[in-house]
């Protein structure tokens, strides 16, 4: 049986000593883990400022003793609780049956290329991988997340960019997108605008796949201009597991509703999840965890209240990180299983 959890430092101390911290739970968490017969697969660590924290990060006995066999994504949208860090990690039983690339661009890389170029870098990157391993983008790529520095102005780059590459590739409407989240957030690199994590699994096949549509609550994406699913379902080792993307206040027409509501937009992009998961036979309380995103840190504590009531057994992180509409002052995401 797999596991999420939400794992945060102490809210006081220097960064050094909040990871010392982070350090003890971790260790004491995967030791249960390992008693109960579960391992880790795999590690999404959130910083509120990775210019001055990575390089501690990756040197710190955290990262090397406890997590750095296994995949992990390092991402600056910084938890919103104050923490500085925070870490969302998956166990299971027995090893991953999936892979977990999480893609960065270096200084040299990135420099003088925008947002459109360095999406296609990263696409390419991926793209390689797959080959080695003899899989395909449209078959076994299942979600992807794509991390927008300054996404304001970046956003239109990063969606011409992956809609050249989903055609070249034969993913159309006419054929399936892939669950995806494309959300602010920045990386050790200054001069990255773009940064991309995808999850692939190696032994499926495309009829194992549903995607998720809730026609009656969310417009279909390509009717504005971008490609991706809302939501994809996964037949795989005897269960079924629900990819929701990361998803906002809109309605089946593709407008924003509930504008400068911030309560509002989180009740109806629930609505709209809720929606997706029945598309595939489940509904919220099938949800593993959840990822919330806020543009404006000053909705944190009326948002955590509200999670914590409705959820109060699901864990969840709230980071701050801006939607791709300016509009849009909150957005979920989510993992979801059932037998």
């Amino acid at each position: 049986m797999e596991r999420y959890t939400i794992i945060a430092a102490e809210r006081k101390g220097s960064f050094a000593e909040r990871l010392s911290d982070l350090c003890d739970k971790v260790g004491n968490y995967l030791l249960k883990e390992r008693q109960n017969g579960r391992q880790l697969h795999y590690t999404k660590i959130f910083l509120s400022d990775a210019q001055n924290q990575y390089q501690r990060l990756v040197e710190s006995p955290l990262y090397q003793d406890l997590l750095g066999e296994t995949a992990i994504s390092v991402v600056e949208q910084a938890p919103v609780d104050g923490s500085k860090i925070s870490l969302l990690m998956k166990t299971a039983e027995g090893k991953p049956d999936f892979m977990f690339h999480s893609l960065r661009l270096t200084e040299g890389e990135t420099k003088g290329m925008n947002s459109y170029t360095q999406t296609i870098m990263l696409f390419e990157k991926y793209l390689r991988m797959l080959k080695e391993h003899g899989l395909r983008l449209d078959t076994h790529c299942v979600r992807t997340w794509i991390y927008v520095g300054d996404i304001d102005n970046n956003y239109a780059g990063v969606v011409k960019a992956r809609n050249d590459i989903f055609n070249h590739y034969g993913l159309t409407i006419d054929t399936h997108f892939i669950a995806s989240t494309g959300i602010g957030g920045n990386t050790q690199t200054r001069s990255a605008c773009v940064a991309m994590d995808f999850l692939t699994f190696p032994k499926i096949n495309e009829s194992d796949k549903t995607y998720l549509k809730a026609l009656d609550y969310l417009s279909p994406t390509h009717e504005y201009g971008v490609a991706f699913e809302r939501g994809t379902m996964l037949r795989h080792n005897s269960k079924k597991s629900f990819f929701i993307s990361g998803t906002a206040s809109i309605d089946k027409h593709g407008n924003v509703i509930y504008v400068g509501d911030v309560m509002r937009q989180a009740n109806r992009l629930l609505e709209n999840i809720n929606a997706l998961l029945k598309d595939g036979g489940a509904t919220l309380d099938s949800a593993k965890y959840f990822i919330v995103y806020l543009r404006d840190i000053s909705d944190y504590v009326a948002v955590e209240e509200f999670m914590k009531q409705r959820f109060p057994s699901v864990p969840h992180v709230i980071v701050q990180a801006k939607v791709c509409r300016p509009e849009w002052l909150i957005e979920m995401e989510c993992i979801a299983a059932t037998d």
